[in-house]
C-alpha cells in the first residue's frame, strides 16, 4: 500500500524538496502553503500522514494540528520547525502531534520517520513492495534498517545506512558530494564535503574485500561516488 502524504509548508523550496523525496519513494503527495489550505486538503483527500510546519502565515501549525486532531483522531501528524525549543516540542505534542522534526533535517530520515509512525498506527507503506534492497552480495532491509553482506550483518552508523540506501536505490548512478550531502545530511547542511569522503572510507573498510582497491563503491574522479554493487 502506498501512503498518502500532505505537506503543509509555506516555503516552496522546502515543500518541493520534501515532495520529490516522498514521490521518489512511491508516495502520493499533496501540498499546501497555508494552514487553512492544508485543512481543506486533508478533508478532501483523507491522507495517512500530515507533515506540518509550525511557522505558517495566518493560522500557525499548532492551531492546524489542534483542528486536524479533533476532526481526524487517527491521522498521523509530524511537525516541522526551525526552532529547536523544548516549549515548541511540548506544545506540539499537547496539540496532538505524533512526532517532531527540527530543521535542517535530511529527507531520507523524514521518510523513515513517516514509515515508523505508520507502523505505530498499524499501517505498512510498502513503497511498491520494495522493502528489501538487494545488490550483488548485499542486502539492505529498510524495515529493520539492517545491512548484510551475504549472511553476515554489517554494523553501520545511521549516516552510513542512509548512504547505502541511496546507493542501492540508484545503482551505477554517479553522485556528486553535494548530492550526497543534500540527500543524507539535509538540504541546508552547513559543513565541509570532506565528511562524505570520511564516511565512504569507513564504509569501504566495512564492506570491501580490499578497501584500498574498492569494487563496490567506486570513485568517479571529478564527480564523486558510484555504487557498483558487484565485484565482477
Amino acid at each position: 500500500m502506498a501512503g498518502k502524504i500532505v505537506i503543509v509548508e509555506d516555503e516552496s523550496s522546502i515543500r518541493g524538496f520534501i515532495r520529490i523525496n516522498f514521490q521518489r519513494n512511491g508516495y502520493t503527495v499533496f501540498e499546501a502553503e497555508t494552514g487553512e489550505e492544508g485543512i481543506e486538503i486533508v478533508r478532501q483527500e483523507h491522507p495517512d500522514i500530515v507533515i506540518l510546519d509550525i511557522m505558517l502565515p495566518g493560522m500557525d501549525g499548532f492551531e492546524v494540528c489542534r483542528i486536524l486532531r479533533e476532526e481526524f483522531p487517527l491521522l498521523g501528524i509530524i511537525m516541522l520547525t526551525a526552532r529547536n525549543l523544548d516549549m515548541d516540542r511540548i506544545m506540539g505534542l499537547e496539540f496532538g502531534a505524533d512526532d517532531y522534526v527540527v530543521k535542517p533535517f535530511n529527507p531520507m530520515e523524514l521518510v523513515l520517520r513517516v514509515e515508523a509512525l505508520a507502523r505505530r498506527m498499524g499501517k505498512t507503506f510498502d513503497r511498491d513492495g520494495d522493502r528489501v534492497l538487494k545488490s550483488g552480495p548485499f542486502t539492505l532491509d529498510t524495515y529493520s534498517q539492517k545491512f548484510y553482506k551475504g549472511e553476515e550483518e554489517i554494523d553501520v552508523t545511521p549516516k552510513e545506512y542512509l548512504i547505502l540506501k541511496l546507493f542501492m536505490e540508484n545503482p551505477y548512478k554517479a553522485f556528486s558530494r553535494d548530492e550526497i550531502l543534500d540527500e543524507v545530511w539535509g538540504y541546508d547542511y552547513v559543513g565541509d564535503t570532506k565528511i562524505i569522503d570520511v564516511n565512504i572510507r569507513r564504509l569501504r573498510r566495512k564492506i570491501e574485500d580490499y578497501p584500498s582497491s574498492p569494487k563496490f563503491i567506486e570513485t568517479i574522479w571529478g564527480v564523486g561516488y558510484r555504487w557498483k554493487g558487484s565485484n565482477s
